[in-house]
């Protein structure tokens, strides 16, 4: 089959770790990002979980404090600003 080259960026701290990885079980990273092409095309999708932190704006405590807040406000606990626009010229 033919075959073709792919350029990509990467962070060199990143790609150093990743090819002593590969290389630890044996392999190129050519053959590890070609493991991953085939794994993702076969099953179709990425064929590992992607997660992230949660925002910390959605934490408990923050939207209890959120809703504090709001109370306070509603309760007419707060201070009103006035807003003062400034012009660029």
């Amino acid at each position: 089959m033919p075959q073709t080259n792919i350029n990509i960026r990467i962070d060199e701290n990143l790609k150093k770790q990743f090819d002593a990885f590969c290389s630890e079980i044996g392999m190129n990273m050519t053959t590890a990002f070609c493991v991953f092409a085939k794994t993702a095309v076969r099953q179709n999708r990425i064929p590992f979980e992607i997660t992230a932190e949660p925002d910390p704006f959605y934490s408990e405590v923050n939207q209890r404090r959120l809703k504090k807040s709001i109370d306070d406000l509603n309760a007419g606990k707060g201070t009103h600003y006035e807003l003062i626009e400034v012009s660029d010229d």
